[in-house]
């Protein structure tokens, strides 16, 4: 649902963000991004418009590094993707739970989902019987889809799927 809110609005947020050229994006006053909360083009809530600018300085940052971000991105070994959720969480804002894996996913990497489908799968195969975002859970999710990845040739992606039809109440929805 909040997924296609973001698409509806997508155009709204690249013109109120000039294409989100980081160094504008970065330039904006507290004021301007105030004004921009307002806009019913983009969604109007403060505090989700102030992450524009906080993960714009992130991707600056990681270009400080001497590559672009998505050559950094591109880079990550797909066996820890774990550990670019967690470096996505811990410099971004707002990219915790799968708000970073589906911004991988829009960016074109390779990535698996923790949904409440593939979360059964886990526990009811006991692989996962504690906090499912603790590091020992993340950890197992991460080696079973490296394991399962050896086995066959199928992306993260495609495995993630697999694993969500395979329990749950598999609802799909279809636009």
């Amino acid at each position: 649902m909040f997924l296609r809110v973001v698409e509806n609005k997508w155009d709204g947020f690249e013109e109120s963000f000039f294409q989100f050229n980081l160094e504008k994006v970065l330039m904006m006053p507290e004021e301007m991004m105030e004004r921009k909360a307002a806009d019913p083009k983009i969604i109007r809530n403060y505090n989700k418009v102030k992450t524009i600018k906080a993960n714009a300085q992130m991707i600056f940052d990681e270009q400080q590094n001497g590559h672009s971000f998505i050559e950094f991105i591109a880079n990550w070994p797909a066996s820890d993707m774990i550990g670019l959720w967690a470096y996505l969480k811990k410099n971004g804002q707002r990219l915790g739970g799968n708000t970073g894996p589906y911004a991988l996913r829009a960016l074109g990497i390779d990535t698996f989902l923790i949904t409440r489908d593939i979360e059964a799968y886990f526990r009811a195969h006991d692989i996962v019987t504690g906090g499912i975002q603790t590091k020992s859970s993340l950890k197992a999710i991460q080696d079973s889809f490296n394991q399962w990845q050896t086995e066959c040739d199928l992306s993260l992606c495609q495995l993630s799927r697999l694993v969500a039809y395979s329990t749950g109440d598999n609802n799909v929805q279809v636009a």
